[in-house]
């Protein structure tokens, strides 16, 4: 919650026809670098229509990682790879300034989600 309050954790949700909630995910901002905390999803595909939405827009704002914790199936369909620690603990360093600064998030509606590609960096 205290993360959330200093803008630093952020939900990503989809919502259906009804206004129901119907899956998304959530996670944490650190310098250029998401960390996908958790997904989930009542209705089928929503946590991939999240999961894709963020990326679009971590991409726009200069973000170079989303971190994934653990490699799944799901994760690897949608673009992620595993990295070294080694390698993200260099990009941590090397993005520290880098990516969107903390605050409240708002999705671009501009923004064509369908054109982001897994492995593109702003």
């Amino acid at each position: 919650e205290a993360l959330h309050r200093q803008g630093h954790a952020h939900s990503v949700e989809v919502w259906d026809g009804g206004g129901r909630l119907a899956g998304g995910l959530y996670g944490v901002a650190s310098g250029g670098v998401f960390f996908t905390e958790s997904q989930f999803a009542r209705e089928r595909d929503t946590s991939k229509i999240a999961f894709v939405t963020l990326n679009r827009h971590l991409t726009e704002w200069g973000f170079v990682l989303n971190e994934g914790k653990e490699m799944t199936g799901h994760l690897a369909a949608l673009g992620m790879r595993e990295i070294p620690r080694e390698e993200l603990l260099t990009i941590l360093d090397d993005t520290a300034q880098k990516g969107k600064p903390p605050g409240k998030w708002e999705v671009d509606t501009a923004l064509d989600v369908a054109a982001w590609q897994p492995g593109a960096t702003a």
